[in-house]
Protein backbone atom coordinates (compact mmCIF):
# COMPACT_ATOMS: atom_id res chain seq x y z
CA UNK A 1 0.00 0.00 0.00
CA UNK A 2 1.65 3.24 -0.76
CA UNK A 3 2.58 5.98 1.64
CA UNK A 4 -0.08 8.30 0.39
CA UNK A 5 -2.70 5.96 1.58
CA UNK A 6 -1.30 5.03 4.63
CA UNK A 7 -1.59 8.32 5.87
CA UNK A 8 -5.47 9.01 4.43
CA UNK A 9 -6.52 5.73 6.54
CA UNK A 10 -4.96 7.07 9.69
CA UNK A 11 -6.07 10.72 8.77
CA UNK A 12 -9.33 10.27 10.89
CA UNK A 13 -8.10 8.95 13.62
CA UNK A 14 -5.59 11.89 13.95
CA UNK A 15 -7.91 14.33 13.27
CA UNK A 16 -10.50 12.67 15.78
CA UNK A 17 -7.43 13.02 18.27
CA UNK A 18 -6.91 16.80 17.70
CA UNK A 19 -10.21 17.78 18.15
CA UNK A 20 -10.36 15.75 21.16
CA UNK A 21 -7.26 17.96 22.44
CA UNK A 22 -9.14 21.19 21.49
CA UNK A 23 -11.81 20.08 23.31
CA UNK A 24 -10.16 18.99 26.54
CA UNK A 25 -8.29 22.58 26.39
CA UNK A 26 -11.38 24.94 25.41
CA UNK A 27 -13.07 22.75 29.09
CA UNK A 28 -9.93 23.79 31.04
CA UNK A 29 -10.05 27.50 29.38
CA UNK A 30 -13.50 27.71 30.71
CA UNK A 31 -13.35 27.27 34.42
CA UNK A 32 -12.03 30.85 36.23
CA UNK A 33 -9.82 29.08 38.91
CA UNK A 34 -8.65 30.84 41.60
CA UNK A 35 -4.77 32.30 41.07
CA UNK A 36 -2.07 30.32 42.56
CA UNK A 37 0.84 28.76 42.32
CA UNK A 38 0.92 24.22 41.71
CA UNK A 39 4.60 24.23 42.80
CA UNK A 40 6.81 20.90 41.85
CA UNK A 41 5.75 18.01 39.42
CA UNK A 42 4.63 15.56 41.81
CA UNK A 43 5.14 16.57 45.08
CA UNK A 44 3.35 20.64 44.52
CA UNK A 45 3.88 22.50 47.32
CA UNK A 46 2.87 19.46 50.02
CA UNK A 47 6.43 20.53 51.90
CA UNK A 48 6.15 23.92 52.02
CA UNK A 49 2.11 23.48 53.66
CA UNK A 50 3.26 20.84 56.24
CA UNK A 51 6.46 22.81 57.31
CA UNK A 52 5.96 22.96 61.54
CA UNK A 53 4.78 26.50 62.91
CA UNK A 54 3.30 27.63 65.87
CA UNK A 55 -0.52 26.39 66.49
CA UNK A 56 -1.80 30.08 67.08
CA UNK A 57 -1.03 30.89 64.42
CA UNK A 58 -1.82 29.39 59.98
CA UNK A 59 2.19 29.44 59.38
CA UNK A 60 4.37 31.38 57.19
CA UNK A 61 3.18 29.60 53.95
CA UNK A 62 -0.35 30.32 54.58
CA UNK A 63 0.08 33.95 55.56
CA UNK A 64 2.26 34.23 52.06
CA UNK A 65 -0.62 32.43 49.97
CA UNK A 66 -3.16 34.53 51.17
CA UNK A 67 -1.53 37.59 50.89
CA UNK A 68 -0.04 36.77 47.52
CA UNK A 69 -3.32 35.67 46.43
CA UNK A 70 -6.37 36.37 48.74
CA UNK A 71 -8.37 33.58 50.78
CA UNK A 72 -9.45 31.29 48.07
CA UNK A 73 -6.24 30.07 45.70
CA UNK A 74 -5.28 26.85 43.80
CA UNK A 75 -2.39 24.68 45.11
CA UNK A 76 -1.29 21.19 44.48
CA UNK A 77 -0.87 18.99 48.05
CA UNK A 78 -0.67 15.70 48.69
CA UNK A 79 -0.61 14.60 45.04
CA UNK A 80 -3.69 16.55 43.95
CA UNK A 81 -4.88 19.20 42.24
CA UNK A 82 -6.36 21.29 45.09
CA UNK A 83 -8.37 24.47 46.07
CA UNK A 84 -7.39 26.00 48.98
CA UNK A 85 -9.98 28.03 51.51
CA UNK A 86 -9.37 30.27 54.23
CA UNK A 87 -12.79 31.73 53.33
CA UNK A 88 -15.16 31.04 56.40
CA UNK A 89 -17.64 31.38 53.78
CA UNK A 90 -16.48 28.63 51.45
CA UNK A 91 -15.18 26.22 54.44
CA UNK A 92 -18.93 26.64 55.87
CA UNK A 93 -20.56 26.00 51.75
CA UNK A 94 -17.98 22.81 51.73
CA UNK A 95 -19.30 21.29 54.88
CA UNK A 96 -23.09 22.07 54.38
CA UNK A 97 -23.19 20.52 50.69
CA UNK A 98 -21.44 17.14 51.45
CA UNK A 99 -22.74 14.61 49.78
CA UNK A 100 -24.03 16.88 47.62
CA UNK A 101 -21.30 19.04 45.88
CA UNK A 102 -18.74 17.68 48.05
CA UNK A 103 -17.44 14.79 49.68
CA UNK A 104 -14.90 13.49 52.28
CA UNK A 105 -11.79 12.64 50.34
CA UNK A 106 -8.57 12.19 52.69
CA UNK A 107 -4.84 10.79 51.19
CA UNK A 108 -4.29 7.18 50.56
CA UNK A 109 -1.86 7.49 53.21
CA UNK A 110 -4.43 8.32 55.79
CA UNK A 111 -7.05 5.21 54.67
CA UNK A 112 -4.08 3.08 54.73
CA UNK A 113 -3.24 3.22 58.39
CA UNK A 114 -6.77 4.25 60.31
CA UNK A 115 -8.46 1.82 58.06
CA UNK A 116 -10.80 1.46 55.13
CA UNK A 117 -13.91 1.27 56.99
CA UNK A 118 -12.76 4.28 59.34
CA UNK A 119 -14.99 6.88 60.07
CA UNK A 120 -13.11 9.43 58.75
CA UNK A 121 -12.20 8.02 55.38
CA UNK A 122 -16.07 6.59 54.77
CA UNK A 123 -18.52 8.52 52.86
CA UNK A 124 -22.29 7.97 51.95
CA UNK A 125 -24.23 5.59 53.57
CA UNK A 126 -21.83 3.36 55.61
CA UNK A 127 -20.43 6.51 57.27
CA UNK A 128 -24.14 7.35 58.19
CA UNK A 129 -24.66 3.95 59.74
CA UNK A 130 -20.63 4.06 61.45
CA UNK A 131 -22.21 7.65 62.70
CA UNK A 132 -25.44 6.39 63.89
CA UNK A 133 -23.74 3.90 65.95
CA UNK A 134 -21.20 6.44 67.65
CA UNK A 135 -24.06 8.42 68.30
CA UNK A 136 -25.97 6.07 69.77
CA UNK A 137 -23.22 5.22 71.90
CA UNK A 138 -22.70 9.31 72.97
CA UNK A 139 -26.16 9.87 73.52
CA UNK A 140 -27.20 12.90 75.76
CA UNK A 141 -28.77 10.21 78.50
CA UNK A 142 -24.84 8.19 78.37
CA UNK A 143 -23.67 11.28 78.59
CA UNK A 144 -25.11 12.65 81.40
CA UNK A 145 -25.00 9.23 83.78
CA UNK A 146 -22.77 6.75 82.67
CA UNK A 147 -19.88 8.97 81.09
CA UNK A 148 -19.84 11.78 83.31
CA UNK A 149 -19.06 9.36 86.14
CA UNK A 150 -16.16 8.00 83.87
CA UNK A 151 -14.84 11.07 82.80
CA UNK A 152 -15.03 11.74 86.62
CA UNK A 153 -13.28 8.95 88.41
CA UNK A 154 -10.38 8.96 85.40
CA UNK A 155 -9.85 12.60 86.00
CA UNK A 156 -8.97 12.26 89.32
CA UNK A 157 -7.13 9.10 88.97
CA UNK A 158 -4.50 11.23 87.23
CA UNK A 159 -4.56 14.25 89.00
CA UNK A 160 -3.96 12.44 92.50
CA UNK A 161 -0.72 11.09 91.15
CA UNK A 162 0.24 14.59 90.92
CA UNK A 163 3.23 15.80 93.81
CA UNK A 164 3.46 19.30 94.83
CA UNK A 165 7.40 20.99 92.94
CA UNK A 166 7.51 17.61 90.60
CA UNK A 167 8.05 18.47 87.33
CA UNK A 168 6.52 16.07 84.53
CA UNK A 169 4.94 16.40 81.38
CA UNK A 170 1.41 18.04 81.47
CA UNK A 171 0.95 16.55 77.69
CA UNK A 172 1.77 12.92 78.37
CA UNK A 173 -0.46 13.34 81.28
CA UNK A 174 -3.55 14.40 79.46
CA UNK A 175 -2.91 12.11 77.05
CA UNK A 176 -2.50 8.95 79.74
CA UNK A 177 -6.51 10.77 81.30
CA UNK A 178 -7.75 10.04 77.90
CA UNK A 179 -6.32 6.91 76.78
CA UNK A 180 -7.62 5.29 79.51
CA UNK A 181 -11.07 6.95 79.52
CA UNK A 182 -11.53 5.51 76.25
CA UNK A 183 -10.07 2.17 76.64
CA UNK A 184 -12.34 1.40 79.61
CA UNK A 185 -15.46 2.71 77.42
CA UNK A 186 -14.48 0.67 74.50
CA UNK A 187 -13.38 -2.52 75.67
CA UNK A 188 -13.70 -1.78 79.41
CA UNK A 189 -10.07 -2.44 80.07
CA UNK A 190 -8.69 -1.27 83.58
CA UNK A 191 -6.07 1.51 84.28
CA UNK A 192 -2.38 0.47 84.75
CA UNK A 193 -3.49 -3.31 84.02
CA UNK A 194 -0.62 -4.92 81.80
CA UNK A 195 -2.67 -5.40 78.99
CA UNK A 196 -3.65 -1.74 78.83
CA UNK A 197 -0.11 -0.56 79.18
CA UNK A 198 0.80 -2.72 76.23
CA UNK A 199 -2.16 -1.46 73.99
CA UNK A 200 -0.90 1.79 74.69
CA UNK A 201 2.41 1.24 74.48
CA UNK A 202 1.40 0.04 70.64
CA UNK A 203 -0.94 3.07 70.30
CA UNK A 204 2.18 5.37 70.82
CA UNK A 205 3.70 3.56 67.94
CA UNK A 206 0.75 3.97 65.94
CA UNK A 207 0.39 7.29 66.30
CA UNK A 208 3.95 8.49 65.05
CA UNK A 209 3.43 6.82 61.73
CA UNK A 210 -0.15 8.53 61.58
CA UNK A 211 2.09 12.00 61.69
CA UNK A 212 4.67 10.81 59.95
CA UNK A 213 5.64 11.16 56.04
CA UNK A 214 3.98 7.77 54.13
CA UNK A 215 6.82 5.73 53.72
CA UNK A 216 6.49 2.40 53.62
CA UNK A 217 9.75 1.40 54.05
CA UNK A 218 11.72 -0.84 56.49
CA UNK A 219 12.75 1.16 59.66
CA UNK A 220 10.68 4.58 58.94
CA UNK A 221 7.90 5.47 61.16
CA UNK A 222 4.92 4.87 58.71
CA UNK A 223 5.61 1.16 58.56
CA UNK A 224 6.94 0.97 62.51
CA UNK A 225 2.87 2.46 62.74
CA UNK A 226 1.25 -0.28 60.76
CA UNK A 227 3.11 -2.99 62.12
CA UNK A 228 1.51 -1.43 65.52
CA UNK A 229 -1.87 -1.39 63.89
CA UNK A 230 -1.46 -4.97 62.96
CA UNK A 231 -0.67 -5.79 66.80
CA UNK A 232 -3.40 -3.58 67.93
CA UNK A 233 -6.47 -4.98 65.91
CA UNK A 234 -5.08 -8.88 66.45
CA UNK A 235 -5.60 -7.55 70.25
CA UNK A 236 -9.05 -6.39 69.61
CA UNK A 237 -10.20 -9.12 67.96
CA UNK A 238 -8.87 -11.69 70.72
CA UNK A 239 -11.39 -9.17 73.25
CA UNK A 240 -14.16 -9.65 70.73
CA UNK A 241 -13.83 -13.31 70.04
CA UNK A 242 -13.80 -13.16 74.08
CA UNK A 243 -17.16 -11.45 74.33
CA UNK A 244 -18.72 -13.06 71.60
CA UNK A 245 -18.05 -16.43 73.37
CA UNK A 246 -18.98 -15.30 76.73
CA UNK A 247 -22.43 -14.24 75.16
CA UNK A 248 -23.28 -17.74 73.93
CA UNK A 249 -22.64 -19.10 77.20
CA UNK A 250 -24.59 -16.92 79.04
CA UNK A 251 -21.90 -14.94 80.81
CA UNK A 252 -22.50 -11.71 79.80
CA UNK A 253 -20.90 -9.27 82.48
CA UNK A 254 -23.48 -5.64 83.20
CA UNK A 255 -20.40 -3.83 83.93
CA UNK A 256 -19.21 -4.26 80.17
CA UNK A 257 -21.20 -1.64 79.50
CA UNK A 258 -18.90 -0.62 76.50
CA UNK A 259 -19.03 -0.01 72.92
CA UNK A 260 -17.61 -3.27 72.15
CA UNK A 261 -20.42 -4.81 73.52
CA UNK A 262 -22.98 -2.99 72.10
CA UNK A 263 -21.63 -3.25 68.47
CA UNK A 264 -22.13 -7.15 68.92
CA UNK A 265 -25.46 -6.62 70.36
CA UNK A 266 -26.71 -4.16 67.69
CA UNK A 267 -25.19 -3.99 64.35
CA UNK A 268 -24.48 -6.53 61.86
CA UNK A 269 -21.02 -5.15 60.78
CA UNK A 270 -18.70 -7.55 59.84
CA UNK A 271 -15.44 -8.52 62.33
CA UNK A 272 -12.90 -6.07 59.99
CA UNK A 273 -15.66 -2.83 59.87
CA UNK A 274 -15.78 -3.61 63.86
CA UNK A 275 -11.88 -3.23 64.12
CA UNK A 276 -11.36 -0.21 62.49
CA UNK A 277 -14.52 1.27 63.62
CA UNK A 278 -12.88 0.74 67.23
CA UNK A 279 -9.48 1.65 66.09
CA UNK A 280 -10.52 4.92 64.91
CA UNK A 281 -12.94 5.81 68.09
CA UNK A 282 -10.05 5.02 70.08
CA UNK A 283 -7.52 7.19 67.82
CA UNK A 284 -10.47 10.41 67.47
CA UNK A 285 -11.48 9.89 71.29
CA UNK A 286 -8.11 9.59 72.59
CA UNK A 287 -5.72 12.15 70.54
CA UNK A 288 -8.04 15.21 69.94
CA UNK A 289 -9.18 15.68 73.89
CA UNK A 290 -5.57 15.16 75.12
CA UNK A 291 -4.26 17.85 72.61
CA UNK A 292 -7.13 20.10 73.82
CA UNK A 293 -6.40 19.39 77.71
CA UNK A 294 -2.88 20.03 77.33
CA UNK A 295 -3.49 23.09 75.44
CA UNK A 296 -6.02 24.57 78.37
CA UNK A 297 -3.67 24.09 80.61
CA UNK A 298 -0.97 25.95 78.52
CA UNK A 299 -2.98 28.67 77.67
CA UNK A 300 -4.62 29.63 81.53
CA UNK A 301 -1.05 30.58 82.88
CA UNK A 302 -0.60 33.45 80.64
CA UNK A 303 -4.27 34.77 82.07
CA UNK A 304 -4.61 35.02 85.43
CA UNK A 305 -7.64 36.48 85.47
CA UNK A 306 -9.69 33.50 83.72
CA UNK A 307 -7.95 31.50 86.40
CA UNK A 308 -9.38 33.54 89.06
CA UNK A 309 -13.09 33.32 87.05
CA UNK A 310 -12.83 29.78 86.59
CA UNK A 311 -11.91 28.97 90.59
CA UNK A 312 -14.74 31.23 91.88
CA UNK A 313 -17.11 29.31 89.24
CA UNK A 314 -15.65 25.71 90.43
CA UNK A 315 -15.73 27.20 94.46
CA UNK A 316 -19.39 27.62 94.11
CA UNK A 317 -20.26 24.68 92.68
CA UNK A 318 -18.21 22.50 95.19
CA UNK A 319 -19.96 24.44 98.13
CA UNK A 320 -23.18 23.71 96.53
CA UNK A 321 -22.08 20.12 96.99
CA UNK A 322 -20.62 19.94 100.27
CA UNK A 323 -24.17 21.65 101.59
CA UNK A 324 -26.19 18.80 99.81
CA UNK A 325 -24.05 16.18 101.07
CA UNK A 326 -22.95 15.02 97.62
CA UNK A 327 -19.57 14.62 96.17
CA UNK A 328 -19.93 13.15 92.18
CA UNK A 329 -20.41 15.81 90.10
CA UNK A 330 -24.09 15.50 87.93
CA UNK A 331 -25.31 17.16 85.30
CA UNK A 332 -26.82 20.29 86.99
CA UNK A 333 -23.57 20.78 87.84
CA UNK A 334 -21.85 20.47 84.62
CA UNK A 335 -24.67 22.91 83.16
CA UNK A 336 -23.63 25.44 85.79
CA UNK A 337 -19.85 25.78 84.53
CA UNK A 338 -20.34 29.03 81.81
CA UNK A 339 -17.16 30.54 81.78
CA UNK A 340 -15.50 27.19 82.02
CA UNK A 341 -17.18 27.18 78.61
CA UNK A 342 -16.08 30.38 77.10
CA UNK A 343 -12.81 28.64 78.29
CA UNK A 344 -13.16 25.36 76.14
CA UNK A 345 -14.41 27.54 73.31
CA UNK A 346 -11.82 30.15 73.11
CA UNK A 347 -9.16 27.29 73.72
CA UNK A 348 -10.33 25.48 70.54
CA UNK A 349 -10.82 28.62 68.72
CA UNK A 350 -6.97 29.75 69.40
CA UNK A 351 -5.35 26.06 69.37
CA UNK A 352 -6.91 24.64 66.49
CA UNK A 353 -6.78 20.85 67.07
CA UNK A 354 -8.28 19.98 63.69
CA UNK A 355 -6.81 22.76 61.61
CA UNK A 356 -8.02 21.52 58.02
CA UNK A 357 -10.40 19.10 56.61
CA UNK A 358 -9.79 17.33 53.06
CA UNK A 359 -12.68 17.11 50.46
CA UNK A 360 -13.56 16.10 46.88
CA UNK A 361 -15.55 17.87 44.60
CA UNK A 362 -18.40 15.92 43.06
CA UNK A 363 -19.48 18.09 40.71
CA UNK A 364 -18.17 21.43 38.69
CA UNK A 365 -18.87 24.30 41.78
CA UNK A 366 -18.89 27.87 41.24
CA UNK A 367 -18.33 29.95 43.97
CA UNK A 368 -17.25 33.31 44.39
CA UNK A 369 -16.91 33.78 40.70
CA UNK A 370 -14.09 30.89 40.81
CA UNK A 371 -14.68 27.76 39.44
CA UNK A 372 -13.79 24.28 41.70
CA UNK A 373 -13.60 21.48 38.96
CA UNK A 374 -15.38 18.21 39.81
CA UNK A 375 -12.56 16.18 41.15
CA UNK A 376 -10.40 18.53 42.16
CA UNK A 377 -9.35 18.42 45.96
CA UNK A 378 -10.99 21.05 48.78
CA UNK A 379 -8.86 21.85 51.62
CA UNK A 380 -10.82 24.06 54.00
CA UNK A 381 -8.80 25.32 56.84
CA UNK A 382 -10.63 25.70 59.70
CA UNK A 383 -7.52 27.31 61.73
CA UNK A 384 -7.64 30.20 59.10
CA UNK A 385 -11.08 31.09 59.77
CA UNK A 386 -10.88 30.76 63.95
CA UNK A 387 -7.64 33.33 63.62
CA UNK A 388 -8.83 35.52 61.14
CA UNK A 389 -8.56 39.22 62.54
CA UNK A 390 -11.93 40.04 60.41
CA UNK A 391 -13.86 37.85 62.57
CA UNK A 392 -12.20 38.00 65.83
CA UNK A 393 -10.32 41.17 67.29
CA UNK A 394 -6.85 40.32 68.45
CA UNK A 395 -7.14 36.46 67.35
CA UNK A 396 -3.94 35.73 68.76
CA UNK A 397 -4.80 36.81 71.99
CA UNK A 398 -6.17 33.93 74.71
CA UNK A 399 -9.68 36.07 75.77
CA UNK A 400 -12.25 33.38 76.92
CA UNK A 401 -14.91 36.69 77.39
CA UNK A 402 -15.04 36.98 73.54
CA UNK A 403 -17.83 34.08 74.24
CA UNK A 404 -20.01 35.58 76.92
CA UNK A 405 -23.38 37.17 74.99
CA UNK A 406 -22.45 40.87 76.74
CA UNK A 407 -19.02 40.28 75.52
CA UNK A 408 -17.99 40.94 79.25
CA UNK A 409 -15.93 43.57 80.06
CA UNK A 410 -12.49 41.86 81.97
CA UNK A 411 -11.39 40.87 78.64
CA UNK A 412 -10.56 42.40 75.65
CA UNK A 413 -13.37 44.65 73.90
CA UNK A 414 -14.51 44.07 70.39
CA UNK A 415 -13.57 47.00 68.25
CA UNK A 416 -16.01 48.00 65.80
CA UNK A 417 -14.69 46.71 62.56
CA UNK A 418 -15.20 43.32 64.08
CA UNK A 419 -18.63 41.51 63.69
CA UNK A 420 -20.60 40.43 66.71
CA UNK A 421 -20.02 37.31 68.65
CA UNK A 422 -22.75 35.64 67.52
CA UNK A 423 -21.82 36.31 64.07
CA UNK A 424 -18.01 34.84 64.80
CA UNK A 425 -20.23 31.85 66.13
CA UNK A 426 -21.17 31.02 62.76
CA UNK A 427 -18.01 30.28 61.46
CA UNK A 428 -16.85 28.40 64.44
CA UNK A 429 -16.09 24.75 63.37
CA UNK A 430 -13.63 23.19 65.66
CA UNK A 431 -15.34 20.04 65.50
CA UNK A 432 -16.10 20.38 61.63
CA UNK A 433 -20.03 20.48 60.53
CA UNK A 434 -22.88 19.29 58.95
CA UNK A 435 -22.59 15.33 58.01
CA UNK A 436 -19.27 15.52 58.96
CA UNK A 437 -19.78 16.57 62.53
CA UNK A 438 -17.44 14.91 65.42
CA UNK A 439 -19.75 12.41 66.92
CA UNK A 440 -17.70 12.91 70.42
CA UNK A 441 -18.02 16.80 69.80
CA UNK A 442 -19.99 16.39 73.73
CA UNK A 443 -17.69 13.81 74.94
CA UNK A 444 -14.98 16.08 74.41
CA UNK A 445 -16.39 19.04 76.22
CA UNK A 446 -17.46 17.24 78.96
CA UNK A 447 -13.97 15.70 79.42
CA UNK A 448 -12.03 19.48 79.49
CA UNK A 449 -14.46 20.61 81.38
CA UNK A 450 -14.95 18.06 84.15
CA UNK A 451 -10.81 18.34 84.28
CA UNK A 452 -10.84 21.94 84.41
CA UNK A 453 -13.01 21.63 87.24
CA UNK A 454 -10.48 19.24 89.34
CA UNK A 455 -7.41 20.96 87.90
CA UNK A 456 -7.98 24.65 89.04
CA UNK A 457 -9.94 23.60 92.87
CA UNK A 458 -6.94 21.61 93.35
CA UNK A 459 -3.77 22.99 92.23
CA UNK A 460 -1.75 25.71 90.70
CA UNK A 461 0.75 25.54 88.35
CA UNK A 462 2.99 26.84 86.29
CA UNK A 463 5.17 26.18 82.91
CA UNK A 464 8.48 24.77 83.87
CA UNK A 465 10.59 25.36 80.67
CA UNK A 466 9.59 27.07 77.48
CA UNK A 467 7.90 25.30 75.20
CA UNK A 468 5.13 25.92 72.73
CA UNK A 469 2.31 24.24 70.56
CA UNK A 470 3.50 23.18 67.42
CA UNK A 471 1.34 22.12 64.63
CA UNK A 472 3.01 19.60 61.95
CA UNK A 473 0.24 19.22 61.62
CA UNK A 474 -1.37 17.83 64.03
CA UNK A 475 -0.80 19.97 67.42
CA UNK A 476 2.28 18.91 69.57
CA UNK A 477 4.36 20.15 72.33
CA UNK A 478 8.21 19.61 71.02
CA UNK A 479 9.23 19.09 75.22
CA UNK A 480 5.79 17.52 76.41
CA UNK A 481 4.63 20.70 77.94
CA UNK A 482 6.80 20.26 81.41
CA UNK A 483 4.62 22.10 84.45
CA UNK A 484 5.18 22.31 88.06
CA UNK A 485 2.52 21.97 90.21
CA UNK A 486 1.50 23.28 93.98
CA UNK A 487 -1.27 22.34 96.00
CA UNK A 488 -4.05 24.99 96.34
Amino acid sequence: MPDSEHVFLFLPSILSLILFFILIKRKQRRFNLPPGNMGWPFVGETIGYLKPYSAISIGEFMQLHISRYGNIYKSNLFGEKTIVSADAGLNKFILQNEGRLFECSYPRSIGGILGKWSMLVLVGDMHRDMRIISLNFLSNARLRTHLLREVEKHTLLVLSTWKENCIFSAQDEAKKFTFNLMAKNIMSMDPGHPETEQLKKEYVTFMRGVVSAPINLPGTAYRKALQSRSTILTFIERKMEERIRKMKEGKENSEEDDLLEWVLKHSNLSTEQILDLILSLLFAGHETSSVAIALVIYFLPGCPMAIQQLREEHLEIARAKKQSGKIELNWDDYKKMEFTQCVISETLRLGNVVRFLHGKALKDVRYKGYDIPCGWKVLPVIAAVHLDPCLFDQPQHFNPWRWQQNNGTRGTTSSSSCPSTMTSCNYFMPFGGGQRLCTGTELAKLEMAVFIHHLVLNYKWELADIDQAIAFPFVDFPKGLPIRVLKS
